[in-house]
């Protein structure tokens, strides 16, 4: 089993939404998928609830309370680690994940918030002796603007990999609110925003056969 962990302890900087869109990406790749969602707010638990027939399944875990066991036979765990993450709660997580994709929003409080917290993960032993990989994600950029500039400026000043910037668009809330993602549409223009996700995806394959040889 592979699993990842989509942490920043900054509120709102997207790790929902990017949990269950890989959630969902691995599913559509043939993946026994699961979704473990850290949040008292239980939003990654409720879109899983909210998921049609017909897509690709993901099977939740409100892991809210304790983080709990994994059923037999999943492949792909996407854990959903909740907003101003607790540095203990940090290094229980890290112990279940394979890679930590933390995102980033395009803004000076993200930027200082998500310094401090790559600092913590630093000096955790995993993360030291590359036991686990880390990966940056943009998110909701707009590209062409002073904002995305200055995101990818601080970005470059980051010693972890940055593998993908994120395009802000309604496509998320509006997928997310039917318990589906932009990977369970069929529509031409999502292919761009399919492109985005690519990169990342690429990463974790990598990473997956890094770690089978």
């Amino acid at each position: 089993m592979l699993s990842v962990l989509i942490a920043n302890p900054k509120g709102g900087c997207g790790k929902t939404t990017i949990a269950t869109n890989l959630a969902a990406a691995f599913a559509h790749m043939g993946f026994v998928t699961a979704l473990a969602d850290c949040d008292r707010q239980k939003s990654a638990c409720r879109w899983v609830a909210r998921r049609p027939t017909g897509v690709p399944e993901v099977t939740g875990l409100d892991w809210t309370k304790e983080v709990a066991g994994v059923p037999d036979g999943v492949e792909r765990l996407v854990i959903d680690a909740p907003a101003a993450i607790r540095r203990r709660d940090v290094r229980e997580l890290i112990a279940e994940a394979d890679i930590i994709v933390v995102p980033i929003l395009p803004s000076p409080f993200d930027e200082t918030t998500s310094r401090r917290f790559l600092a913590v993960l630093d000096k955790l032993k995993p993360i030291r002796k590359n036991k686990r990989a880390v990966a940056i994600v943009g998110n909701r950029v707009r590209v062409r603007t002073a904002a995305a500039g200055q995101l990818d400026e601080f970005l470059a000043t980051l010693r972890h990999d940055v593998v993908t910037r994120l395009r802000d668009t309604q496509a998320y809330p509006t997928t997310a609110a039917a318990g589906t993602s932009v990977f369970d549409m069929t529509a031409r223009r999502i292919e761009p925003l399919i492109a985005e996700w690519q990169p990342l995806l690429r990463f974790i394959v990598d990473q997956a056969r890094g770690r089978a040889q």
